[in-house]
């Protein structure tokens, strides 16, 4: 028996309608994920903001000398809680927390008694933990905003999510200052 033009027409109709359903789909769970992914960066952030007055506290009675560094720390922190839900500013307030920090413990070494503190060791550990679970979680957020623009790249994906009106994200990218090479001299 031969399939009438009809029956072709709706098979044809149809499998088009469950592709445009299945991507469609595919699109929302990467979406979400992304923005999963955004909220696990942004309490790893708001962990590490909750954490810098008890190391400042902490550091205050050794470092008297030291009140540019406090300064910047704590308007680094200001900066992160005032960015709101904006993830470049968040972004680029975290970049500036994350430099204030590495001042602050570089500029911790030259005081011994505070390297010896077990307050300061612990709230030091808690926060290098706390930078490297930030590092994975932008990795991890990098890699869902990949997946999700290359399929909304690529034929015939990106006929059908734009007419969606699905967009590209944006990377969570370093700043140029984490960008710069250390030297290393022994």
């Amino acid at each position: 028996m031969a399939l009438s033009t009809l029956t072709v027409t709706l098979i044809v109709l149809g499998a088009i309608v469950l592709f445009i359903i299945l991507l469609f789909n595919a699109l929302i769970r990467l979406k979400n994920q992304i923005e999963n992914s955004w909220a696990q960066i942004d309490v790893q952030l708001k962990r590490r903001a909750d954490l810098i007055p008890n190391l400042v506290n902490s550091v205050k009675g050794y470092m008297k000398h030291e009140k540019g560094v406090l300064e910047s720390v704590t308007k680094a922190r200001t900066s992160f809680l005032n960015a709101g839900a904006d993830m470049g500013k968040k972004a680029k307030s975290s970049d500036m927390l994350s430099n204030a920090l590495k001042s602050l413990f570089a500029v911790s070494e030259n005081y011994p008694k505070l390297q010896a503190s077990q307050n300061f060791l612990q709230l030091q550990e808690e926060i290098t933990g706390t930078e490297n679970k930030i590092s994975y979680a932008r990795q991890h957020y990098n890699d869902m905003v990949m997946h999700f623009n290359t399929k909304l790249q690529t034929f015939p994906n990106n006929t059908i999510a734009g007419m969606l009106h699905f967009t590209k994200k944006q990377m969570f990218e370093a700043e140029a200052s984490e960008r710069k090479n250390i030297k290393v001299e022994f």
